[in-house]
């Protein structure tokens, strides 16, 4: 790590991020701190549309060294796996965890000494996971890291199905957005996964985080500090609205980096939409790909 790097949630201070904690909780009565809006009592302990109630749950917390080049360095990405999720797409790869919930039981100071832990161990960040359903306690457990002397950027890794208001209280805590982009058309989102209007939100969600970091990778070292980096899964005969979503994440700013990924599989309910029981053409793939970079994406990334 950089020693001349300041994490903007250390910037921001433990007071200001107990204040924001504490605001979302009072939201959590009755839950909108996603889109979905659902109402659930998260903070009495009601189950909400994400699959969880109040108590925080963590399926892993490691050194993850598969992520982008930029995240990973020579000490790896330390992410943390949040269980439960708010979009419930039928062909999750990770539905024992979206779906299933299973995990680590926490409390935000508990949270907070995992993410030390990651710190000690020489991790380039922190990468919060599917975090869009634990916002309060998020925000909490950070105050905690940060009188404990936290120093990492902060990696918001999403679904990018986020909502404005919830993304507001990250102002000057998140570093890093790395929402997925996966649907440019709300009817495509409609038929794979449990929200109707993914595309929108997406949209409007990733507008708003550009606004916060900038998107253009700001890098030390050739390590990410600050900035925007997508990811978007390219999917069996949906071909057209990956590019669409390419289109769309052009008209947000052309600097923002974006992974374009191949590694699509069935899984889950996956079959459930005919044209998900098969692997990506790689002709297709390659295809879109030439889409980014021909309509002026300026940093468009493989992964196939």
């Amino acid at each position: 790590m950089d020693g001349g790097f300041t994490p903007a949630c250390v910037t921001t201070g433990a007071e200001e991020l107990k204040h924001r904690a504490q605001l979302l909780y009072r939201r959590g009565a009755s839950c909108d701190w996603c889109p979905r809006k659902c109402g659930a009592n998260r903070t009495g302990g009601d189950t909400g549309d994400c699959g969880v109630g109040k108590e925080i749950r963590v399926a892993s917390a490691n050194l993850h060294f598969g992520e982008e080049h930029h995240f990973v360095g020579t000490g790896g990405s330390g992410t943390v796996f949040f269980s439960g999720c708010n979009l419930g797409c039928l062909f999750c790869q990770n539905h024992d965890l979206s779906h299933g919930c299973r995990g680590m039981r926490l409390n935000p100071a508990e949270l907070a000494r995992v993410f030390m832990m990651l710190q000690e161990q020489g991790a380039e960040n922190l990468n919060l996971v599917t975090p869009s359903h634990y916002p309060a306690d998020i925000l909490m457990a950070l105050a905690t890291a940060v009188e404990d002397g936290f120093r990492m950027p902060v990696v918001w890794n999403s679904g990018g199905y986020d909502s404005i208001d919830t993304l507001g209280m990250f102002n000057g805590v998140v570093d890093i957005y790395m929402p997925d982009f996966k649907f440019a058309s709300n009817a495509v989102g409609a038929r794979m996964t449990e929200v109707s209007d993914y595309a929108s939100v997406a949209k409007a969600a990733l507008a708003e985080m550009v606004r916060q970091t900038g998107p253009e990778l700001m890098k030390d070292r050739d390590i990410a500090r600050r900035g925007v980096s997508v990811r978007h899964l390219v999917m069996p005969g949906f071909y057209d609205d990956s590019r669409a979503c390419l289109d769309s994440i052009h008209a947000v700013s052309p600097e923002i980096t974006v992974n374009v990924m191949s590694q699509y599989r069935p899984a889950y309910r996956a079959r459930e939409v005919p044209e998900l029981g098969q692997r990506v053409d790689h002709g297709e793939f390659s295809a879109v790909v030439a889409h980014g970079k021909k309509i002026g994406l300026v940093n468009v990334l493989n992964q196939a």
